[in-house]
C-alpha cells in the first residue's frame, strides 16, 4: 500500500521528480532547518479552541467574523483526535489502487449539516493578497477527504492566520489574526489525488521542475 498526504502532494506540485522519488524511490530531499514556533503555536491554538468548543462557543478571533455566523465547533473529541494525529488523520482507501490518503487537520466547524475545515497558520509578518492562495490544494484535499469519509460539507475552507504585532512592556507578545475564506472543490482534490497516482504508477521517473533548486543543485554537481 502507498501512503500519501497533501504535503506530499505540495511537494509534487513543485517538482514531480522529487515527489516521485520521495514516494516510488524512496529517495528524500535532505532535511532543512524548521522552526519549532509553528509546531507550538499549533499545540496551544488546539486546546485554546478545545476549551470553547466545551463551552459551545466560538472563540473571540472568529466569533463575530461573518463567515462563522451560525456555525459551531465539532465537538466530537474522540474522532478529533484522530483527525489531529500526523500518523492518522482523516483517511480515504482506494482498494483498486492500493493507496491511502491521509491528511491532520487542525479543526472544523459546523454548519448546520456541514462542514468547514478551519486551518491554523502562523507566520512572522502580515499577509499578503494571495499568501492564502498558497494553500488551495491542500484545502481541496481536505474538501474530498471529508467527502469520502461521508461528511456533507461548504464548498470553502476558512484559514485563520497569526501573526506578531507587538511586545507589551510586561513580556508577552500579542498577535494579530486574519481569518480567510478559501473556495474549496472536492472533485479538484480528487483530480489532484489521482494526478498524483498516475505519477507514482509510472515506469519512467518524470522531470524535475526547472525552477526545483533541489533538482537545480543536483544538476550543477554532476556537471
Amino acid at each position: 500500500m502507498i501512503k500519501i498526504s497533501p504535503s506530499t502532494i505540495n511537494l509534487m506540485l513543485e517538482c514531480e521528480r522529487c515527489f516521485y522519488l520521495h514516494i516510488v524511490k524512496k529517495i528524500k530531499r535532505p532535511e532543512t532547518p524548521f522552526p519549532s514556533l509553528p509546531n507550538g503555536m499549533d499545540k496551544i491554538l488546539k486546546e485554546h479552541f478545545d476549551r470553547f468548543m466545551e463551552k459551545n462557543k466560538l472563540p473571540p478571533e472568529i466569533r463575530e467574523n461573518k463567515e462563522c455566523k451560525s456555525c459551531k465547533l465539532f465537538s466530537d473529541k474522540e474522532k478529533m483526535a484522530i483527525w489531529r494525529n500526523n500518523k492518522k488523520g482523516l483517511e480515504y482507501y482506494d482498494k483498486e489502487l492500493d493507496v491511502l490518503l491521509h491528511g491532520a487537520i487542525d479543526n472544523i466547524l459546523v454548519k448546520g449539516k456541514k462542514l468547514i475545515v478551519l486551518d491554523y497558520k502562523t507566520r512572522g509578518f502580515p499577509l499578503k493578497e494571495d499568501t492564502h492562495e498558497r494553500y488551495q490544494a491542500q484545502m481541496d484535499l481536505y474538501n474530498f477527504l471529508l467527502r469520502k469519509n461521508n461528511y456533507e460539507t461548504e464548498d470553502y475552507a476558512l484559514l485563520l492566520f497569526y501573526y506578531p504585532n507587538n511586545v507589551l512592556e510586561t513580556g508577552e507578545v500579542i498577535f494579530d489574526t486574519v481569518l480567510k475564506k478559501i473556495n474549496t472543490s472536492a472533485e479538484d482534490g480528487e483530480r489532484i489525488f489521482l494526478k498524483a497516482i498516475k505519477i507514482i504508477k509510472s515506469e519512467e521517473t518524470p522531470k524535475s521542475n526547472i525552477n526545483c533548486n533541489f533538482c537545480n543543485f543536483i544538476r550543477k554537481v554532476k556537471e
